[in-house]
């Protein structure tokens, strides 16, 4: 394999811009030509007050959950300045990205869990079924599935959300994107996937579903394979996983 794999090829990043910067880096040290794409933007809580009050509570919880890195981020910021995260508070996290944020923050131990990276996944632990009659705070942004909450409500746990941050649809011009000719799409979340769509006309769409789409979770890809994407890539978990695939698929590109 050479040292750039990516050479000449125009890989759009969709992830929010405050976390697109490494992706792009490493797209552009293999070669390639990253083109950003923020398909949401993260901002602070409308109310951040509500927030502390919330957050100065914690010591009442036995669990906390964080579902993104943007609440890791917003969320602990928060935390920080109520006075930091109580000792006897049991931290979890949805996915390995999340986990890494906090352990840089110092914290730990987390739970997580080490292959799928979803709700789902998260809600098979151990340490997640006997919750009844325990108090857990889900920090998250504004809105987001329920799935995690019901199942652990379902289970008798009391549960709160934290909204700790706010996601928006930013607009972009869809002629101008498909001027700079992509050759690959890759997409992090089902949202985003979402608003891309209806921010395109139906010509837009035929051609934007010739790109292969690389993501990170089977969902995502479903949804993808749904709305008509022909060449849906899963690959393993992170900007790493997503660099892989855009290798794996950028060689068997040339050799063929």
């Amino acid at each position: 394999m050479t040292d750039t794999p990516l050479a000449g090829l125009n890989i759009v990043v969709t992830r929010p811009r405050e976390q697109a910067t490494k992706l792009m880096q490493s797209i552009s040290r293999l070669g390639g030509n990253p083109v950003l794409l923020p398909l949401l933007e993260i901002s602070p809580p409308a109310d951040p007050q509500a927030l502390a009050a919330q957050l100065a509570r914690l010591a009442d919880f036995q669990l906390a959950i964080f579902i993104s890195p943007n609440a890791v981020q917003y969320g602990m910021a928060a935390i920080q300045s109520v006075g930091g995260l109580p000792s006897n508070l049991r931290i979890a996290t949805v996915g390995q990205g999340s986990a890494q944020s906090l352990r840089e923050l110092g914290v730990g131990p987390i739970i997580a869990p080490q292959e799928k990276f979803d709700s789902e996944s998260l809600l098979t632990l151990p340490e997640l079924q006997d919750v009844a009659g325990k108090r857990v705070l889900i920090l998250r942004g504004d809105g987001g599935r329920e799935l995690l909450g019901d199942t652990l409500k379902q289970r008798g746990a009391h549960v709160e959300y934290a909204e700790c941050y706010r996601r928006a649809k930013p607009t972009f011009d869809a002629a101008t994107l498909l001027a700079t000719t992509p050759d690959a799409l890759t997409i992090t979340s089902s949202e985003a996937l979402s608003h891309l769509w209806e921010l395109l006309d139906s010509t837009e769409k035929q051609r934007i579903t010739l790109l292969p789409l690389f993501t990170l979770h089977p969902r995502i890809a479903e949804k993808a394979q749904q709305l008509g994407f022909g060449e849906v890539h899963i690959t393993a978990t992170g900007d790493d996983g997503l660099l892989s695939g855009l290798v794996a698929w950028a060689n068997q590109r040339k050799s063929s």
